[in-house]
């Protein structure tokens, strides 16, 4: 018998079992964007809460990290967004360099960040600004896991969050979404990162080691 998965985030995906870990508050009642040209999101609950917050986001340039942030940008009506081929770090830093040198960002987050894109990014001359408008916090509802199960991990919070509500069992295997996260993973815990940085890549990985 194939091994159940279980998805440790809010969103619900076929072909597992949804256990949100986290959930998103909004901290934030409004957002001025005016003296901005350019607006950096590195998740797509940043762009559906600038969604609520200013509805004139749209009509900045859009620079969207990851293939979620993307397709929310998309499906909420942005039309000049740039996907810079490298998610964190040198690479990263280098395209925004080449592209953005001389723009106005605005890099709008949640208040626990994973990786410090401003301060990186300042090493490389690039000056950009930052807006918090929501925090990540466990939802400590508890789910019934069974043996054998794989956990995927969307972030370093589901992680996080999964600890403070669960024991590891030595039967689970864990997938997570990129490098980033696998870092904040016990070292004791054999993990398989996902091809792509998204939850349809993280489910496709569960299946092929389930």
């Amino acid at each position: 018998m194939k091994s159940s998965i279980y998805l440790c985030s809010p969103k619900k995906f076929e072909g597992a079992i949804s256990i949100p870990m986290i959930k998103f508050n909004l901290i934030k009642d409004s957002l001025d964007l005016s003296s901005f040209d350019t607006l950096l999101f590195s998740s797509k609950q940043a762009v559906k809460f600038t969604n609520m917050l200013n509805k004139e986001w749209v009509d900045k340039k859009i620079l969207a990290v990851g293939p979620a942030t993307k397709e929310m940008a998309i499906k909420l009506g942005a039309k000049d967004i740039y996907y810079p081929k490298d998610y964190y770090g040198k690479e990263l830093a280098k395209d925004i360099l080449k592209e953005f040198k001389d723009r106005k960002i605005l890099y709008i987050r949640p208040k626990v960040i994973s990786f410090d894109s401003k301060t990186y990014l300042s090493q490389y001359g690039i000056d950009i600004q930052e807006e918090i408008i929501y925090e990540t916090t466990c939802n400590n509802q508890k789910f019934d896991i069974q043996k054998n199960a794989i956990i995927v991990f969307t972030s370093p919070s589901t992680i996080d969050c999964f600890f403070k509500n669960y024991k590891w069992d030595k039967s689970y295997k864990a997938v997570v979404i990129g490098k980033t996260t696998l870092k904040n993973l016990p070292s004791n815990i054999k993990a398989y990162v996902a091809n792509e940085p998204s939850i349809a890549s993280c489910v496709e990985k569960a299946k092929e080691i389930a």
